[in-house]
């Protein structure tokens, strides 16, 4: 068989794309855990199986099926036997309790939920009963099986609406964003086309596979026909044992984890932190430049790191043939496709990535433009070249006296001190400004906290405008972050200190 990436990419339906796949290479391992491994070929031999039981309890194109489980192999054949049968799922981050999971519940209609048991301490099974759930079945090492000589044909048309994917839902009710097979293809076939692996690497998922990168990522296995190590929880030193024996090449998911393993690398400087590794890559938090460099200095690997959403699971994405300017201070590229306006400073989106809106009406209205361009809600600009670079989100963007100032620029120089960790800048409530300027510090190990004099010293030494500087500056042991790819959560940081007068160094008294 010819198939190349670029020909797999036009598959209909995720269906085909892992029977093609599946045809192509059939012995090649698709999914490694632990000590367990599962080919191309016998990934979909058994999801068919899988589908053959779902479709005897019941399940049929269109059903409604939620499922809330970790990342396991039994999970993504559970989402692939689902895929076979055209049922609409809705994927649940394992983590979400009774607020989210029962708002998503209700929304979706959903006429079955898949769950683990108790996981990690929590009764998932109990929840959703409680929360009035139908259908509840575990699935977390036993999977429903039959005979696949009773199913239907598989789903042709790949662009029915058959994936709801929920926003993170930290400031109000969860969203429910609506996907195709095709979205969902198209947004993975731009990070595999723009990182380039090869049939050689070993990549992993060490995120929720309930997150909209668990298909983002599984398209790219499936296109350039190479496995990944599934993580059900990520935490370092713990998982390096993991990554060092199956010699994952690729590795990554977000910015924070970026920093996790430079800190590893870090404690044996000149010892690489995985030997096979050569790539990190990633996207869903801002990622400053200093990091970029203090990876590939330290841990010798490239970084690629993207930009993508819930609504668009992949925009932009570094590429190989980038320069370090290039990788250090934008997103990347869009692929072929994918069209980027910015209006009035705000990024909005056209093409076959984008969502094909949200299960609320209403919400779909607010979303799109009358062009038909996804607003994004984040602000950035184009380069010469064509690299899309962020400078910060709509609800970001400090006013202070009228003026507006942008949190990421402040974060990407406070980055650049050594006493730093972690930052976060945002505006609080001031009478006299509307908002201050303030910055949250997460201490470095073993560093004593700068003083708010130190950093707005740096700052000027930096050539930050004067009336960008931080009037408050907050010491924390650590900055709450999301449990998918660890974001930092600023609303948190504004209901902590926003209604307090001072920080633990008060004001400076050096911006009027």
């Amino acid at each position: 068989m010819n198939d190349t990436p670029e020909s797999l990419s036009s598959a209909r339906t995720l269906w085909e794309l892992l029977d093609r796949r599946a045809r192509l290479t059939p012995g090649r391992p698709l999914f490694l855990q632990g000590g367990r491994a599962i080919t191309c070929a016998g990934f979909r031999d058994r999801a068919e199986r899988v589908a053959a039981g779902l479709h005897a309890l019941g399940v049929r194109a269109g059903t409604v099926v939620a499922w809330q489980l970790p990342t396991r192999i039994e999970t993504a054949l559970l989402s692939f036997a689902l895929a076979r049968l055209g049922a609409v799922q809705s994927p649940l981050i394992p983590h979400l309790r009774d607020r989210e999971a029962g708002f998503a519940l209700r929304e979706s209609g959903a006429e079955y939920v898949a769950v683990p048991g108790v996981w990690r301490g929590h009764d998932h099974t109990e929840m959703v009963r409680r929360l009035g759930a139908k259908g509840v079945f575990e699935a977390y090492h036993d999977l429903p099986e039959g005979d696949p000589s009773v199913l239907p044909e598989p789903p042709a048309d790949g662009t029915a609406v058959r994936w709801i994917y929920w926003t993170s839902g930290t400031t109000s009710a969860p969203k429910g964003v609506l996907h195709t097979d095709r979205s969902l293809i198209a947004g993975g076939s731009c990070l595999a086309h723009a990182l380039r692996p090869t049939p050689a690497d070993v990549g992993s998922i060490a995120f929720p596979y309930a997150h909209i990168g668990g298909p983002d990522y599984t398209v790219m296995l499936l296109l350039y026909g190479f496995p990944a190590l599934l993580l059900e929880q990520f935490a370092l030193p713990q998982s390096l044992a993991e990554y060092r024996a199956h010699g994952v090449t690729v590795a990554g998911g977000s910015t924070a984890f970026y920093s996790m393993f430079l800190a590893e690398q870090r404690k044996r400087p000149g010892t690489p932190v995985v030997p096979t590794l050569r790539l990190l890559a990633g996207g869903g938090a801002p990622k400053p430049p200093e990091l970029y460099y203090a990876v590939t200095r330290e841990m010798g690997v490239r970084l690629l790191h993207g930009y993508g959403m819930t609504e668009v699971p992949m925009i932009t994405m570094g590429s190989p043939d980038d320069t370090d300017e290039q990788l250090a201070t934008t997103e990347g590229r869009p692929p072929a496709g994918t069209e980027i306006r910015v209006v009035d400073g705000e990024i909005r989106l056209r093409g076959e990535a984008v969502c094909r809106g949200c299960l609320d009406p209403a919400q779909t209205a607010e979303a799109f433009d009358e062009e038909g361009f996804l607003r994004t809600g984040d602000l950035g600009h184009l380069t010469g070249s064509g690299h899309l670079v962020l400078t910060g989100r709509l609800k970001d963007v400090i006013i202070r006296k009228g003026e507006n100032i942008s949190a990421r620029e402040i974060e990407d120089l406070l980055h650049r001190h050594p006493a730093v960790g972690d930052v976060a800048v945002i505006g609080l409530p001031d009478a006299e400004r509307g908002e201050l300027v303030c910055a949250v510090v997460e201490r470095a190990p073993g560093i004593e906290p700068p003083s708010l004099e130190e950093l707005v010293t740096f700052l000027r030494a930096e050539g930050l405008s004067v009336h960008k500087l931080p009037e408050r500056l907050e010491v924390a042991d650590a900055l709450p972050r999301g449990r998918t790819l660890r974001k930092v959560l600023k609303y948190e940081l504004r209901e902590r200190y926003g209604g307090t007068t001072a920080g633990r160094c008060g004001y400076s008294g050096t911006v009027k």
